[in-house]
């Protein structure tokens, strides 16, 4: 299978998108009250313009800390919900639910694939990151053309597209990319 385009693409994990990891630990006794704020401020979020979505992670272990996400589509888009009154009104009413943020991170593009949660430590460079991503990608991309390309060389071209994009964004997301990352780590963090 020949690549026919090769005119210049943006990248789907650098496309402007910002993320936010906020760390929160909550005092034992007082999860149940920190969930229904927690919920609360995200839906409260989630019905901004260019809100993607959000999540909230329970801890791992019993006393860890709670994890809030929320995706927006730009930086515009971040800083109108952190300027909100919206906002502003859910951290005024949060006094007495026992529960203070430990960390704060604000990811954008490829930084997410590098960003371990619970850490506030920097995404390495993003030449760095580029070379990392290449790792991961070159293997995928070598092996989906080899097994899958024979079988697909005969589909319309739009639907083997689709068909490798979900398979090795797939890979790249939950083997490649956190297995790059864990053997170039020392490399990575160092400055």
């Amino acid at each position: 299978m020949a690549i026919t385009n090769t005119s210049e693409q943006t990248v789907p994990a650098d496309n402007g998108e910002v993320n936010l990891l906020i760390a929160r630990q909550v005092e034992p006794g007082h999860e149940e009250t920190f969930e229904a704020w927690a919920h609360g401020i995200l839906e409260t979020a989630a019905g901004f313009p260019d809100h993607l979505g959000y999540g909230l992670f329970r801890p791992t272990t019993q006393g860890g800390p709670w994890f809030l996400v929320h995706r927006f589509r730009n930086q515009a888009a971040f800083q109108r919900w952190q300027d909100s009154p919206e906002r502003a009104q859910w951290f005024a009413n949060c006094l007495g639910h026992h529960h203070t943020e430990i960390a704060r991170r604000e990811l954008q593009g490829m930084e997410t694939w590098f960003a371990k949660p619970g850490t506030t430590r920097p995404a390495p460079p993003r030449w760095k990151m580029a070379i990392s991503s290449g790792l991961a990608i070159f293997p995928i991309s070598l092996a989906g053309n080899a097994v899958l390309g024979p079988y697909l060389v005969d589909v319309n071209f739009v639907l083997r597209t689709a068909a490798f994009a979900v398979v090795f964004s797939t890979l790249m997301t939950y083997a490649a990319m956190p297995a790059v990352s864990r053997l170039l780590r020392p490399w990575l963090t160092r400055g």
